[in-house]
């Protein structure tokens, strides 16, 4: 990686945006301008950058033309906690190819964020733990299971890891990747990673604070260039 490019990452790390689409925008362009040819991608890496208004989530970037309908019919799939593509399929009325690719031959898939967030009873722990110890740095929920690699040939989790923190009586929240693709996954994990922030903040009766992102290579398919 040149210098050039380290720059830029060094720009993005931890930069402060309002909200999504303000991340989205200014991150595309830095991508487009900085990127590094990665496969069939240009990408930059190890990106992490704050939202302050996490419910402010929509994608109005008018090339993108981003559906938050799509969005919230992914967010209630996850709810269900079904990792079957047919109650995506039931919910939206149809099943996206791309899920349709990364789904075994069985139509399961491992990215359905809410299956493994309930996993061992992940979600219900975290809402204890703060509940009990509101500065416990123990609140996370692992998504990736290094344990399970042999299972990922077809969807490997995008996502590591999600973890939540009390701050001055807000509810912080840091999602941390190995891999982001701009175009589609950031749109859409967002908007689903924004909601579950607001989900835990009800339940504990405190305002939603901020939300942290991280993405080891965090990038844009040559198609979307």
């Amino acid at each position: 990686m040149n210098i050039i490019n380290i720059t830029m990452i060094n720009t993005i790390n931890n930069k402060v945006f309002r909200n999504a689409n303000e991340a989205y925008e200014y991150i595309h362009d830095k991508i487009i301008q900085h990127g590094v040819d990665f496969g069939d991608t240009k990408a930059l890496f190890n990106v992490g950058f704050y939202m302050t208004d996490p419910k402010d989530k929509k994608i109005i970037n008018k090339e993108r033309k981003w559906s938050e309908e799509y969005a919230e019919a992914e967010w209630k799939w996850y709810l269900s906690g079904d990792p079957h593509v047919s109650t995506l399929g039931d919910i939206y009325g149809k099943v996206p190819e791309i899920w349709k690719r990364m789904a075994d031959d069985k139509g399961y898939v491992n990215s359905n964020y809410g299956y493994q967030w309930e996993r061992n009873g992940q979600i219900n722990m975290v809402l204890e733990m703060l509940r009990q110890k509101p500065n416990t740095r123990q609140a996370c929920i692992s998504i990736y299971d290094g344990k399970e690699i042999s299972d990922y040939a077809f969807d490997t989790p995008c996502t590591y890891a999600i973890q939540f923190t009390i701050v001055n009586n807000r509810l912080d929240m840091c999602v941390t990747m190995r891999s982001n693709d701009l175009w589609y996954g950031f749109c859409n994990d967002q908007y689903c990673f924004s909601e579950l922030q607001q989900y835990v903040a009800e339940q504990l009766d405190i305002p939603v604070g901020v939300y942290y992102h991280f993405a080891h290579n965090m990038h844009l398919y040559n198609n979307k260039i």
